[in-house]
């Protein structure tokens, strides 16, 4: 068997695209369920999160990573690891990939499936609330894969880094500009997609119009959340993966505990979405896709980004 490859983010960026990740992730949802398993270590700002994924015929992988809070104010990443790839007939080490490559293209391709399956696709309005490294991956993603968008908006809490944000991006096919109010802009879109780190509701589902699409990304751990009661309660809600986020997330865990919604509230995952077995019932229904990024995403991913590099 041949050495395992160690395979990083500026080796690989430029041979990798993001039609190809998400159809790694449709293509691996047609495959037999995935076995997965996380553990979370260490305090709630800095976090040792280990995640493990089995598909047959996919192989095993598993990424470790370190998400430390402070990290960003010292000029340090927030997320640091890396995970190892094993191919699925003798269980050999078949790659290292950095973290940072996988989690990119993994996050913003999740999303973007779950859109493809749930968004009207007329959708020419993209809110992105976050201003992070995600959000940039998030505007690639979308425009790669929804051709009939004419406007990106960004919000963040610092107005002057959605700015900058939006500065840096534009130039691109697709006008992008910061926005000012969080609700007027939800107002607005088509399609809202969050990634922050917030623990307590900014979207509200009073701001949220009819036909909405919106994809929550941010909330990661049981203390989390990015939406509130109404949006969550009064939306068509869907997940990328039962099993890694109800009961594990807060932003389903909370509202279940409190009598808001119950599990069985959840109309579908990824699996059920890819298969049409689930999905957008109306043009006005509003429909919310929680992005809980588990390991057997990952492993698609990494499996993705190693045959790119053969």
């Amino acid at each position: 068997m041949s050495e395992p490859r160690l395979i990083t983010y500026d080796q690989a960026i430029g041979r990798v695209a993001w039609p190809g990740a998400v159809e790694a992730l449709r293509a691996g949802h047609r495959l037999p369920k995935a076995e997965v398993a996380d553990a979370f270590l260490g305090p709630p700002e800095a976090t040792l999160l280990s995640r493990a994924a089995c598909i047959e015929g996919l192989g095993y992988g598993v990424k470790a990573v370190t998400v430390v809070d402070a990290n960003a104010a010292r000029g340090l990443p927030t997320v640091q690891g890396a995970m190892l790839v094993f191919e699925p007939r003798h269980g050999a080490l078949e790659a290292i990939v950095e973290s940072r490559l996988v989690t990119e293209l993994k996050t913003a391709a999740d999303s973007v499936l779950g859109a493809l399956c749930l968004a009207r696709p007329e959708s020419a309005h993209l809110l992105v609330v976050g201003a992070g490294t995600v959000a940039r991956s998030l505007v690639a993603a979308y425009g790669a894969l929804f051709p009939r968008l004419e406007r990106v908006s960004i919000w963040a809490r610092r107005r002057e880094q959605a700015e900058a944000v939006a500065a840096a991006l534009s130039g691109g096919p697709v006008p992008v500009a910061a926005a000012a109010d969080l609700a007027a802009a939800a107002a607005e879109a088509d399609i809202v997609t969050s990634a922050t780190m917030a623990r307590a509701p900014i979207l509200e589902g009073r701001s949220i119009r009819p036909g909405t699409h919106v994809d929550l990304i941010g909330a990661y751990k049981a203390d989390m959340r990015e939406a509130d009661d109404a949006l969550i309660a009064g939306s068509a809600l869907f997940v990328d993966s039962r099993e890694t986020t109800i009961g594990h997330i807060g932003e389903l865990a909370i509202p279940i505990a409190a009598g808001v919604i119950t599990p069985e509230a959840v109309r579908g995952d990824l699996y059920d979405l890819v298969a049409g077995r689930a999905g957008r019932r109306s043009a006005e229904e509003v429909t919310v896709f929680k992005n809980g990024g588990g390991a057997h995403l990952d492993l698609m991913i990494a499996r993705y980004i190693a045959a790119a590099m053969r």
